[in-house]
């Protein structure tokens, strides 16, 4: 384990690397914010970044997109993981049809569905995402009679398309794997690959009488 200075020459070069990255990997786990210094973060999402969370809390995010995203700090860590990858359209298109969704005003309802609609779906959108042209038809058909359900369908298919995509890019980033394994496991584990490999390499040494 890493622990305290004594012995820090023995420890494995893994190990040394693991506890000086650590405070960044784990920055909003401990109350840091150095991730959204790289990205533009919005003000609610650096809020919830720097809370302190559990770390079966983290697991529960594995066990569907669902559990992830609709966790104020998961959707938060999600985000800031997209926004690294220059991807995040997908992530923002299914938050603004959840905001939608809550409007009680029928006039901006028509207000915020067009500019919604103009955002990510208009084949002339900055924050363009990926429907197939029947999907795109049909939410462009809601539009003249706005209604709270007028993206569900397209909402859906992103849903569907970052579950099979970025989300498993997320699962299976260092990001979140540091995340859910504790610094200690992780340098035990590095020690006992070097002790192993140590041991098969000693008996590469000729012995002499």
């Amino acid at each position: 384990m890493c622990k305290g200075l004594a012995g820090v020459a023995a420890l494995p070069a893994t190990c040394l690397k693991s506890a000086k990255d650590m405070k960044y990997r784990l920055g909003f786990l401990l109350q840091k914010t150095e991730l959204c210094d790289q990205v533009s973060c919005s003000k609610k999402d650096k809020a919830a970044l720097s809370q302190k969370i559990s770390q079966d809390e983290v697991k529960k995010w594995s066990q569907g997109l669902e559990n992830l995203i609709t966790h104020e700090r998961g959707l938060s860590a999600f985000k800031a993981f997209l926004q690294s990858e220059y991807s995040e359209e997908n992530i923002e298109f299914w938050t603004a049809c959840e905001d939608y969704k809550k409007i009680k005003s029928a006039t901006k309802l028509v207000s915020k569905a067009r500019k919604i609609y103009d955002d990510f779906i208009s084949v002339h959108a900055t924050k363009e995402v990926n429907l197939d042209s029947y999907t795109r038809e049909e939410t462009s058909q809601n539009l003249l009679e706005p209604t709270t359900s007028c993206f569900d369908t397209a909402q859906r298919k992103i849903f569907i398309l970052m579950e099979k995509d970025s989300y498993r890019r997320f699962l299976k980033s260092k990001f979140y794997l540091d995340m859910v394994l504790p610094t200690e496991s992780r340098c035990s584990t590095d020690q006992k690959k070097t002790k192993a490999y140590s041991l098969d390499h000693s008996q590469l040494i000729p012995q002499y009488s």
